[in-house]
C-alpha cells in the first residue's frame, strides 16, 4: 500500500484537494477511520488465595479502626480487607495496570504510613498478605460495562412491561410491502458503500513493521493509518445516510447536524460488526485486523479502547444480521435531540418509520425473545455514553500534539 496524505475538509466549508478540485462532506473523494489502547494483563500470583471474609454486610465501623496495611485510619472494608482509602486506591491501580515494582531493600521494608510512599513492592505485598483479593478488583471497562448492562436490562424490562400491559389481543405481526422494500434497499445500500470503501484500502498509509512500540516515526505512522481509516469510514457513513429514505427531505443544515453528531456512534456500530470474540480483534476493510495493543501502539488511550471493545463484544453477543444493523444505524442517525437540529418533528417522524420497521422485523424473526427490541434500542443509549468518552479521547490527543486531519477535526468540533 502506498501512503495517502490527501487533504480533507469539514462539513461546513470547502477546501482544495491535492489535485486542485474543490469538494464537500457530501461529495468528497477522500476517506478513512480513527480508533483507540489497552490495559496490561495483571500479574498472576502463585500463593494460596487469602481467607475469604464471610459474606454479608460489612461490620459497623466504630471510627477508630486502622488500615491493615499501613496503620492509617481505615475507611472501610475494601477488596476483602479493612483498609484506608490510600491503600485501597494503590491496590486497585496496581492490579489494573499489572504493575511490577522493585524494592531497594530486598523486600524487607516495614510497612507504615511513611514507608508506604517509599516502597511500592512491599506495600503491594502487604496488601496481599493482609487479604486483599485481585478478583475483587473491577477494571474501568468492567465497571462501565456493568453499569451499561444494568441500565440496558432495566430499561428493556420497563419497555416489555409497558408492552405487555392488558390490552386487546394484537393481530400477528406482518411487515408492509413498504417496510420490506425499505429494508431491502437499506441492506443493498450498505453493501454498496462497503464495496466502495474496500476499493480505497490501498490508499491507506501502511502499518509499520517496526517492533519497538515507542519508535516515534512508527507511532506517527500508525496514528496516520487509523485516521485515514476514519476518513474512509466517514465517507461510507455519509454515502449510506444519503440513501436513507427521508434523509434528503431534510434541509442541508439538518443533514449536517445529524451527521456531525451521529458519525462516531455509527462508526462504533460498524466496528462492532467486525469484532471477533475468539481473537478479540476488530477487522476493517477485510484486510486490516487489530487488537487492543495495536491501538495502544498508535498512541490511543485504554480509557477509550477498553469500552469500545466491551461494546463490540456486547453487540456481537446479540448476533444481529445485516437488516437489523442497517435499521439500528438509521434510527441512530435520525435522532431529533441532536444539537442544532431545527426541524425536530420531521426527524422524529422519519425515525419512527425505522423504529416501527425494526420492531415488526424482530417480532417476526425473533418471536421468542421479547427483550431483543428494547435491548437493541438501549444500545443506542450506551453509544451516547461512549460518544462522550470519545470526546475526551480527542481532547487527550490534542494535549499530545496529535493533529487530526481537517475533516475529522471539523466533524468532532476540534478547533486547531
Amino acid at each position: 500500500m502506498s501512503p495517502s496524505r490527501a487533504t480533507s475538509m469539514g462539513p461546513t466549508q470547502m477546501v482544495e484537494e491535492n489535485h486542485g478540485k474543490k469538494t464537500s462532506l457530501f461529495d468528497m473523494e477522500e476517506k478513512g477511520f480513527a480508533l483507540f489502547h489497552s490495559s496490561e494483563t495483571p500479574p498472576e500470583h502463585n500463593e494460596k488465595p487469602p481467607q475469604k471474609r464471610k459474606k454479608g454486610p460489612a461490620p459497623k465501623m466504630l471510627g477508630n479502626e486502622v488500615c491493615s496495611v499501613c496503620g492509617d485510619k481505615a475507611s472501610g472494608f475494601h477488596y476483602n480487607v479493612l483498609s484506608c482509602e490510600g491503600c485501597k486506591g494503590f491496590f486497585r491501580r496496581s492490579i489494573i495496570k499489572g504493575a511490577q515494582y522493585v524494592c531497594k531493600n530486598s523486600g524487607r521494608c516495614e510497612m507504615d504510613m511513611y514507608m508506604r510512599r517509599k516502597c511500592q513492592e512491599c506495600r503491594l505485598r502487604k496488601c496481599q498478605e493482609a487479604g486483599m483479593r485481585e478478583q475483587c478488583v473491577l477494571s474501568e471497562e468492567q465497571i462501565q460495562l456493568k453499569k451499561l448492562k444494568k441500565q440496558e436490562d432495566d430499561q428493556a424490562r420497563v419497555v416489555v412491561v409497558h408492552q405487555n400491559a392488558p390490552s386487546p389481543p394484537a393481530p400477528p405481526h406482518k411487515m408492509t410491502p413498504e417496510q420490506l422494500d425499505m429494508i431491502e434497499k437499506l441492506v443493498a445500500a450498505q453493501q454498496q458503500c462497503n464495496r466502495r470503501s474496500f476499493s480505497d484500502r490501498l490508499k491507506v498509509t501502511p502499518w509499520p513493521q517496526v517492533p519497538d512500540p515507542l519508535h516515534r516515526e512508527a507511532r506517527q505512522q500508525r496514528f496516520a493509518h487509523f485516521t485515514e481509516l476514519a476518513i474512509i469510514s466517514v465517507q461510507e457513513i455519509v454515502d449510506f445516510a444519503k440513501q436513507l429514505p427521508g434523509f434528503l427531505e431534510l434541509t442541508r443544515e439538518d443533514q449536517i447536524a445529524l451527521l456531525k453528531t451521529s458519525t462516531i456512534e455509527v462508526m462504533l456500530l460498524e466496528t462492532s460488526r467486525h469484532y471477533n470474540p475468539e481473537t478479540e480483534c476488530i477487522t476493517f476493510l477485510k484486510d486490516f485486523s487489530y487488537n487492543r495493543d495495536d491501538f495502544a501502539k498508535a498512541g490511543l488511550q485504554f480509557e477509550f479502547i477498553n469500552p469500545i471493545f466491551g461494546f463490540s463484544k456486547g453487540m456481537n453477543e446479540l448476533q444481529l444480521n445485516d437488516a437489523e444493523y442497517a435499521l439500528l444505524i438509521a434510527i441512530n442517525i435520525f435522532s431529533a435531540d441532536r444539537p442544532n437540529v431545527q426541524d425536530q418533528l420531521l426527524v422524529e417522524k422519519l425515525q419512527h418509520t425505522y423504529v416501527e420497521a425494526l420492531h415488526s422485523y424482530i417480532c417476526i424473526h425473533r418471536p421468542n425473545d421479547h427483550l431483543m427490541f428494547p435491548r437493541m434500542l438501549m444500545k443506542l443509549v450506551s453509544l451516547r455514553t461512549l460518544s462522550s468518552v470519545h470526546s475526551e479521547q480527542v481532547f487527550a490527543l490534542r494535549l499530545q500534539d496529535k493533529k487530526l486531519p481537517p475533516l475529522l477535526s471539523e466533524i468532532w468540533d476540534v478547533n486547531e
